[in-house]
């Protein structure tokens, strides 16, 4: 067999995979969270989405190609998966890192719906890297310990004496400290860090799966079109989804997904009396 016809028959192949991830229905799937991140591809970047179930499963939910993870392109990107299906009037748990641009896109898309948990991991490395070396392996274990504490009271307590510490450190350091300082405690308020904080508390879920992405495509140094870069991408993803594994304490998600359902009910309440 040529290397021309290897060659046109993964294209016909790749481009159904391409079809398929991108046009999968969402309806028939129950999910409580969604993992967003990017990762950088040659010189664009491919913004992925990945749900969880009710039930712990994982589902790469599509991707976009984009310049940055702005705002525009991000709320299209979701929006699109609302057309696919994606169901969220009831709540989810969206976790991210630090990007305004892709925060704004889901509170804009999700109206509220969306409850924001920013990765504690990306806060606290933010937070060191304003501080001299010297300083900064003991402030990581004191954050790192403040996040570790169950309740919210407990965690947002100790997050405010390592803030009062920093002042007479590096004022730039508490800056970033406060910067979105609530939303990494989303899961400390929803009364479930202890159980699902390990597989939720830091955008791990979908950088693993950008770490597998890259295994298959970095090593690629030219890329003839865009069409070919996401080809290769939709059937990476699409491969990898299926050594994904159930997500660790996935026993407790039941209970997230009514926590999730109350906060979005007492939301739409304070909504309709200030709006009174």
């Amino acid at each position: 067999m040529s290397g021309s016809t290897v060659s046109r028959r993964f294209i016909r192949a790749s481009a159904k995979k391409l079809k398929e991830l991108l046009e999968r229905d969402l309806s028939g799937y129950d999910f409580v969270v969604v993992v967003v991140d990017g990762k950088v591809f040659a010189e664009d970047e491919m913004v992925i989405a990945l749900g969880v179930t009710a039930q712990g499963e994982k589902v790469i939910l599509g991707f976009v190609q984009t310049a940055s993870e702005n705002e525009k392109s991000c709320s299209e990107f979701l929006q699109g998966l609302i057309e696919r299906g994606l169901r969220y009037d009831e709540g989810l748990l969206a976790v991210v890192d630090g990007s305004k641009g892709l925060k704004k896109a889901l509170e804009r898309v999700f109206a509220g719906k969306a409850l924001i948990q920013r990765c504690q991991w990306h806060k606290r490395e933010n937070v060191v890297s304003y501080l001299p070396e010297k300083e900064r392996e003991a402030v990581r274990r004191k954050l790192q310990s403040a996040y570790e504490k169950p309740t919210y009271e407990e965690a947002k307590a100790s997050l405010l004496k390592i803030k009062g510490e920093l002042k007479t450190i590096n004022l730039s350091a508490v800056a970033s400290l406060e910067e979105g300082l609530e939303e990494t405690l989303t899961l400390h308020k929803l009364g479930l860090s202890q159980e699902l904080g390990r597989s939720l508390k830091t955008t791990n879920l979908i950088e693993c799966v950008n770490a597998r992405l890259g295994e298959r495509t970095d090593k690629v140094d030219y890329w003839r079109s865009s069409d070919q870069k996401q080809r290769w991408v939709a059937s990476s993803l699409l491969e990898i989804e299926k050594g994904l594994r159930r997500l660790m304490g996935y026993r407790h998600l039941p209970r997230l997904k009514e926590a999730l359902k109350k906060t979005v009910v007492e939301q739409e309440i304070q909504k309709t009396k200030k709006a009174a």
